[in-house]
């Protein structure tokens, strides 16, 4: 486990819409990965981590909330690596335009 601050960026906040291609419903980390297509076509995965599953829970969230093929706009920070990764703070699902708070574990400590 690891503090936000260690990993991700808040001054680098990142919106993206795109297609879920796994979700990892697991301790101490939920991680979903989703297809962004930018303005060129080309299609890159980006890995989005989010709080434990009992915060999602709390927050609204079930294993089924987001399945493999939704479409999402999410809302985060990028990691400070310059990865491909971010710590997503809200979730909106275009079937239904529900937007979900990602229980981030920002401005938490270790």
């Amino acid at each position: 486990h690891h503090s936000f601050a260690a990993e991700f960026d808040a001054n680098k906040t990142i919106k993206v819409t795109g297609t879920v291609t796994k979700v990892e419903w697991t301790n101490p980390h939920t991680w979903f990965y989703i297809d962004v297509k930018d303005e060129t076509g080309k299609v890159t995965n980006w890995g989005y981590e989010m709080g434990s599953p009992n915060g999602l829970m709390r927050a609204g969230w079930n294993r089924n909330s987001m399945k493999i093929g939704d479409s999402v706009a999410v809302e985060g920070s990028r990691a400070k690596d310059g990865s491909n990764n971010a710590n997503a703070r809200t979730v909106t699902l275009a079937s239904t335009g529900q937007g979900l708070f990602a229980a981030t574990s920002q401005g938490s400590t270790p």
